[in-house]
């Protein structure tokens, strides 16, 4: 039987790097069937039971969420965890009614406890508090876990989860308020080089450490894992503990971070620290030995990853800004 692939989330930054992996990898691009947000509404669960009825895809890709960094989550709970809550259940219970046998769900390092040891295994899972300021967001992508071994232990589905660290790459969102470090550091930055800024003030102090993984790393940890026999993934997993991190391996503090970003875009100015603005978590650093034993690991250093995500921005997103 020809595979047919549904990547939900397609124009996001992680869906579309997985549809660039697919095709990579040979798949037909008439193998594959997406569904903007305009065209389908996943919080609309007969619109998504119509969608699976009328397309019968036979493995998902389950990479569409509503997503941001510290102050759209903080801002936003309530639409956080109402509408990745939908999504999920609306996508996952779909596909087993019209019996997609492969799904594969990608989570977060928000799952894991604020105080978590570092780095952070996979068995860390609700053993503590998760950090305050994305709770909701963490709360979401624990159900969504929950959901796929549930399927799995009740209904024999091959229902899998990836989860993340912190992405970055082509297609990133570059939202003043609403977008993840890397993509705002990049859009902060850059604004400054143009107006000739003396500084740039980052928020927190700059002493927590990050790990971030370029997305198109993500992408083939997806397919990779999605195509390991049943056998292999659930050599590493547990039927309640399924889940598997996706790291780089290494992590840097913000302060670093901040420094590195502003030297790919070139900017010259000073870089400051409010420290009246919430930091977060102290570390959030995944173990991934679980992902490397079998047999991946990431490839794209972070210096090459931040050059490639500012050139997006300079072709993709600053180009189509009206200067008036």
């Amino acid at each position: 039987m020809t595979e047919k692939y549904y990547v939900a989330g397609h124009k996001g930054l992680v869906g579309s790097a997985i549809v660039r992996c697919l095709v990579a990898q040979g798949v037909a691009l008439e193998q594959m069937v997406t569904r903007s947000r305009q065209q389908l509404d996943l919080c609309n669960q007969q619109a998504v039971h119509d969608f699976f009825a009328a397309e019968r895809p036979t493995q998902v890709y389950m990479a569409a969420a509503k997503v941001g960094g510290i102050y759209a989550n903080n801002t936003y709970p309530a639409d956080f965890i109402y509408d990745n809550l939908m999504v999920q259940a609306n996508v996952i219970h779909a596909a087993h009614m019209y019996e997609v046998q492969k799904l594969m769900f990608l989570g977060s390092s928000c799952i894991y406890p604020r105080l978590a040891a570092q780095p952070m295994t996979e068995d860390a899972l609700m053993a503590g508090m998760l950090e305050p300021t994305n709770e909701p967001y963490g709360v979401a992508k624990i159900a969504g876990i929950k959901l796929c071994e549930s399927y799995n232990r009740q209904h024999g589905r091959d229902y899998r989860s990836v989860m993340p660290t912190n992405l970055y790459g082509p297609g990133d969102n570059y939202h003043p308020e609403n977008s993840h470090v890397i993509p705002a550091l990049i859009r902060r930055f850059h604004e400054a080089k143009v107006s000739g800024a003396p500084e740039v003030a980052i928020w927190g102090t700059g002493t927590p450490r990050r790990e971030f993984l370029f997305v198109d790393d993500m992408a083939a940890a997806s397919v990779f894992v999605m195509q390991l026999p049943l056998e292999t993934y659930q050599s590493q997993t547990k039927p309640m503990q399924s889940h598997i991190n996706v790291g780089s391996g290494s992590d840097v503090t913000i302060a670093e971070l901040a420094r590195s970003v502003a030297q790919a875009v070139g900017y010259q100015g000073a870089v400051t620290f409010d420290t009246s603005k919430p930091d977060g978590a102290p570390r959030k650093w995944m173990d991934s030995s679980k992902l490397n034993t079998l047999g991946w690991q990431a490839k794209t250093p972070l210096a090459h990853g931040l050059a490639a995500a500012y050139h997006d921005f300079l072709q993709c997103y600053w180009s189509n800004i009206d200067p008036n």
